[in-house]
């Protein structure tokens, strides 16, 4: 059925797959071709398990991409990291399983088109640019209206963790030769040791405020950092929010979050509505705990 509050899909989605990213973290792939066909990157979604009372309420999960069959969308791949109740459910589920799903919810990233698109992704933050990556580069179509979408000459992708164990596997991304990826780990034991703003400020060093656009997602310190960082050099910056919410759809406003408005002051906005992505200059990330 289709919310008319939130022109959400509400509907069962069936279990295809599910494969490691790396520790404790995983894949699942769901068929729910209704869904499929109209979400768009960056956008998210609600999942919980039906036969359950616990947790009673649906956990939000990032696009990580689309698949097809014949050319058409038939199902949506999930990317997560096991930290909770569902994330747990989540490990264990089993092909030909059910799950409650309802979405697409949220703004998703803004249609663009920039030379050179830099994504900073931190820990699970990487799964929403996959499909970013692939509509920027392939110009892979999502959504069911007419759609400019991301467009980049080229495009990287700043890819940080704590430790070569937490590092996803790239495999998904094998197909996207014009894709830069750099990797650094906070001890060393995998790419660059240090952090992503120390990969990121060469990058808007050398280019030219006007020909590149920032995209991030991850921990809230280090999108913080790399906001301030692109504040510094002009460059445009984009944040998706990894809020916790709970009812997904803005009634509960548990969600909300301190964002500057155009008089100069400020409110909140709810991540689910008005978010999960905002302009990165936008956020009072100070005042987000």
């Amino acid at each position: 059925m289709l919310s008319e509050s939130t022109c959400a899909l509400q509907t069962q989605a069936k279990v295809i797959s599910l494969d490691p990213l790396s520790q404790e973290n995983y894949r699942v792939r769901l068929e729910c071709p209704e869904l499929a066909q109209v979400i768009l990157p960056g956008q998210f979604f609600m999942l919980r398990s039906p036969d359950r009372t616990d947790p009673l309420l649906g956990r939000p999960f990032a696009l990580y991409d689309t698949y097809l069959k014949n050319g058409k969308p038939v199902g949506i791949d999930v990317g997560f990291h096991v930290v909770g109740k569902m994330t747990a459910l989540l490990e264990d589920v089993q092909p030909g399983q059910n799950l409650e799903i309802w979405g697409p919810l949220g703004n998703g990233f803004p249609e663009l088109e920039t030379k050179h698109l830099i994504q900073v992704a931190g820990g699970i933050g990487y799964t929403p640019f996959v499909a970013v990556s692939r509509e920027a580069l392939l110009q892979k179509e999502y959504g069911q209206t007419q759609r400019a979408g991301i467009r980049a000459e080229r495009a990287s992708l700043i890819y940080g963790v704590r430790s070569a164990c937490f590092q996803a596997n790239m495999d998904d991304l094998s197909d996207l030769n014009d894709l830069d990826i750099q990797i650094c780990t906070e001890d060393g034991t995998a790419g660059y040791h240090g952090l992503v703003t120390d990969l990121l400020k060469p990058s808007l060093e050398s280019g030219s405020a006007d020909d590149q656009v920032v995209l991030t997602c991850g921990p809230l310190r280090m999108m913080q950092a790399v906001s301030e960082l692109c504040s510094e050099f002009d460059v445009r910056c984009w944040a998706s929010l990894e809020t916790p919410m709970a009812c997904g759809f803005g009634a509960c406003f548990s969600c909300v979050v301190p964002i500057k408005t155009e008089d100069g002051s400020w409110d909140y906005r709810r991540s689910c509505v008005e978010g999960p992505v905002f302009p990165a200059n936008d956020i009072l990330w100070g005042d987000i705990s």
